[in-house]
């Protein structure tokens, strides 16, 4: 089996903070699989029937399974699954639990109302740097055309069929259980034209036409995929001057593979590696933070930033994503920096060897692989802070 050391140490050390941990992500990333791999736990496993009536009495269970390592598996075919939870959270402390279940049960109002400050979410993002070494690395365009769902990960080829069976699924198992869509066929259009130009900015109005729906139906339909993690919604840094986007966000689908599927991408070349690596490195971030506090930074001139970390009362860390690290300019860099001063530049790039620093009329921008982006970010004064 393999061992997911990153988010196994997750696990440990959220359970260290609150005693439930609500282990969300989208389909197939793997959940199952690392509850089951999680050390000293017993796993108990809720689409059984035989499991359902064991925990029909949630506090006589808890009662027999007192003091233990719990896995609760696929909890929301309870019939009351926040109810279970709650009570484990305020009368048995010490029973340490991992929850895991549909997206769209983690994204209900009425679940996260009734164990706030009862729990920790881990969101268990498409695989890692550190996943693909353990799954076996198997080099950055099959990661990419395959995308990081680990059974799709591991799949020789990318596997076609398997993307329109995911999306079928989802919509049957995760979006009609808990939200209130109707015209099914408009919604997985939406889906699809979002994959499709996934990393761009986000205009309702275009949807909406092309989705036949008005443009509150569209925002509906982005608010559900972003609560249930099928898509990242990054919007834009600014302090309201008037020679700055604003408004208008940019949304990145959650997974290199779909995104190559809906785009009709198979063998890539640079000009198609560079969105994709983009998207790679937002995955890691997203990953290895547990945060979405990532926006970019846009001009009325057309300077853009790919994404700028920030936090209050802190200078803003810009981020450039490079397939290589020839093609950076730096008048994007340079523009944001006449706009905002402080603050460390990183570009990451695919063929970065080693760190290395430059200067661009007296700002200095360091040019960094993907394994050391984030160990340089939190080493700044200026690092984000991460957000459960």
């Amino acid at each position: 089996m393999v061992h997911r050391t990153h988010w196994i140490s997750a696990v440990e050390r959220l359970w260290t903070e609150k005693s439930v941990v609500w282990l969300k992500g989208v389909r197939r990333a793997g959940k199952t699989f690392l509850c089951q791999s999680l050390p000293n736990v017993e796993y108990f496993d809720c689409e059984l029937p035989s499991t359902r009536q064991e925990l029909s009495d949630p506090e006589r269970f808890l009662r027999n399974v007192r003091d233990r390592r719990l896995v609760l598996d696929e909890i929301h075919r309870l019939p009351e699954p926040s109810e279970l939870l709650k009570i484990a959270a305020d009368y048995y402390p010490k029973t340490h639990i991992v929850a895991t279940g549909s997206s769209s049960l983690g994204a209900s109002r009425r679940f996260r109302d009734t164990l706030t400050d009862r729990k920790r979410d881990l969101w268990l993002t498409p695989m890692l740097l550190q996943d693909e070494h353990e799954f076996g690395d198997r080099g950055l365009d099959h990661r990419f055309r395959c995308g990081g769902l680990p059974p799709f990960y591991l799949s020789t080829l990318p596997p076609y069929q398997a993307y329109q069976e995911w999306i079928d699924s989802f919509w049957a198992r995760d979006i009609q259980e808990h939200f209130r869509l109707q015209r099914r066929s408009s919604f997985l259009r939406f889906l699809e034209l979002l994959f499709a130009v996934s990393g761009g900015i986000y205009q309702a109005d275009r949807f909406a036409a092309r989705c036949e729906v008005s443009r509150t139906v569209v925002s509906e339909y982005l608010q559900v995929l972003e609560e249930t993690m099928v898509v990242t919604v990054v919007r834009p840094f600014s302090t309201r001057r008037t020679t700055e986007v604003v408004a208008a966000p940019k949304v990145y689908g959650f997974d290199t593979g779909f995104v190559c599927h809906f785009r009709g991408w198979d063998r890539l070349d640079d000009q198609e590696r560079g969105p994709l690596w983009e998207h790679y490195v937002l995955n890691e971030y997203l990953g290895v933070t547990g945060s979405r506090r990532v926006f970019y930074w846009r001009d009325r001139r057309g300077h853009e930033i790919d994404f700028v970390l920030a936090a209050p009362n802190r200078p803003p860390v810009a981020v450039e994503c490079k397939w290589r690290s020839e093609g950076f300019n730096p008048r994007n860099t340079l523009a944001f920096r006449e706009q905002y001063p402080e603050g460390a530049n990183y570009v990451v790039t695919a063929d970065a060897k080693h760190s290395e620093r430059r200067d661009y009329d007296g700002v200095s921008v360091r040019f960094i692989s993907l394994p050391e982006l984030l160990p340089a970010i939190m080493a700044e004064p200026s690092e984000p802070e991460s957000v459960d």
